[in-house]
């Protein structure tokens, strides 16, 4: 055997005391950890991972209005002209032809969207008559008309909205915030994604790419929304907790020998935390992910649909500390329900009815818990759709194809106005003229609302500091309270 080898073999003796060193520093650094005590990383470096409860921006500055996010995607793309923007023009242009650009297909002409629209609540907020019970929260809401994003197509525009990027593989934002701000609760994730099937695009939307792994969203599959389908291994019958704790102590300390041995990785860091996680979740994922504790009249006012269930958990994830909730609005047999190029209004019809009762519900349900005033929830797609038709043999099943250079968006809560819209497309719906807010605004604004600042918020990779918002991006002022 050669030197080396002989390096490698660790006597008993040896290797007990190396692991008693491993389980003595574990410990001190936990207790530190939970005294503040353990120093941050610098913002932009490319050290260790950021502290799991307070990141390394935690301090900016800035004011938070705002601790945490819950997104509602409309995976998609809802039609702006029959939600939140009304174009009444539209009936006068009927049947007319837009002017030829930069469109996908051929196109058909302009159609009037059959909604009515209405102004509700003391705010006067104008929404469509597909939303009846976020119309009883209007004076909580506050809705952008001038959105406009790069491409009108699912992938890139998925990626845009997630990363900030058109091209895979860049941090998204729920993993940027997570690095910024580290998470509330160490026993829960600070970035969980909630979806009942793969989206488009798959967990390229909740990569944590070049920021330490342990940023990357934790995809929870809500198909069946009971706790042990949720969560695999959630328990382990016949077995204490304090015999897992031992377990895992002695083979966090071998993990730790091996790092020795083969020098750091982000990798491996990853690895070695993302299993302290996982144990810690079993002591509070078994509650936090249990609906069925939530009274019947609550579970009733979400809608007992997938999507309403997840967003009563989503709220659930919210008041224990977790930083930021992806909910994909997705079905069974449909990765992207919005999408709809045949049979736009009445498939809208449908997916407004669920998607409305459940938002409202959450939006009532956190403000009634005292939620709401430091929550932001964030309603939208990836873009909107056509305020004309894709051309159809049959005018009865006429659909909206994907229209990017206008449409609408809905937040709620921390740090947005409340009663306000904001904003404006021309008078067809083609184009936002007034007020334009871009994707990387809107990211700059919600990074904003939770402290932090879109410029600063950097890691270094490969030789260059990224960002979410790139070299783009201004905090759309107009919308803060």
């Amino acid at each position: 055997m050669n030197d080396t080898g002989r390096r490698l073999l660790l006597s008993r003796r040896e290797m007990l005391r190396r692991s008693g060193g491993g389980f003595g520093a574990l410990g001190l650094a936990g207790a530190l950890h939970s005294a503040g005590l353990l120093a941050a990383a610098e913002p932009g470096s490319t050290g260790g991972p950021a502290s799991s409860v307070a990141g390394p921006l935690a301090s900016t500055g800035l004011r938070p209005r705002a601790k945490r996010v819950i997104s509602l995607f409309m995976n998609g793309g809802p039609s702006h002209v029959d939600t939140f923007d009304p174009k009444p023009a539209l009936l006068e242009y009927a049947g007319e032809r837009p002017p030829q650009g930069l469109e996908r297909k051929p196109r058909g002409g302009f159609v009037p969207s059959p909604f009515r629209f209405a102004p509700h609540g003391k705010s006067g907020v104008v929404l469509s008559e597909l939303f009846p019970c976020l119309a009883g929260v209007a004076d909580e809401l506050c809705i952008v008309r001038s959105m406009h994003t790069d491409v009108p197509n699912h992938e890139p525009g998925l990626l845009l909205m997630h990363s900030g990027n058109q091209q895979p593989v860049r941090p998204s934002m729920g993993s940027w915030i997570s690095y910024g701000l580290g998470t509330e609760n160490e026993n829960l994730p600070a970035f969980v994604v909630l979806a009942c099937r793969r989206p488009v695009v798959g967990p390229q939307l909740w990569s944590s790419s070049f920021l330490p792994g342990a940023h990357q969203g934790t995809a929870v599959d809500t198909t069946d929304l009971k706790v042990d389908r949720m969560i695999a291994d959630v328990g382990r019958p016949g077995m204490t907790r304090a015999r897992q704790r031992r377990e895992l102590d002695f083979l966090q300390s071998l993990n730790r020998l091996h790092e020795v041995e083969r020098g750091s990785s982000a990798e491996l860091e990853a690895q070695i935390r993302s299993m302290e996680v996982a144990f810690r979740m079993q002591a509070e994922a078994s509650e936090a992910f249990d609906i069925e504790r939530e009274p019947k009249t609550i579970r009733e006012m979400y809608g007992e649909t997938n999507f309403g269930l997840s967003c009563l958990l989503a709220r659930r994830l919210a008041e224990r500390g977790v930083r930021y909730i992806q909910v994909y609005y997705l079905s069974k047999g449909n990765n992207q329900p919005w999408d709809t190029h045949q049979e736009n209004d009445e498939r809208h019809r449908a997916l407004a009815a669920d998607s409305d009762r459940a938002t409202a519900a959450l939006i009532a349900d956190l403000k009634l818990r005292g939620l709401l005033d430091d929550t932001l929830v964030v309603w939208g797609g990836e873009f909107g759709r056509t305020p004309y038709a894709e051309p159809s043999k049959d005018s009865k099943a006429a659909g909206r194809d994907h229209h990017a250079t206008g449409f609408s968006l809905l937040l709620a809560g921390g740090g947005v106005k409340r009663g306000y819209t904001h904003g404006a497309t021309d008078e067809l719906g083609m184009n936002a003229v007034e007020g334009r807010v871009h994707i990387h605004d809107l990211h700059a604004t919600i990074l904003h609302v939770l402290g932090l600042d879109h410029e600063k918020l950097t890691f270094r990779y490969s030789g260059r500091d990224f960002r979410l918002t790139d070299v783009y991006g201004r905090r759309v002022e107009e919308i803060l309270a």
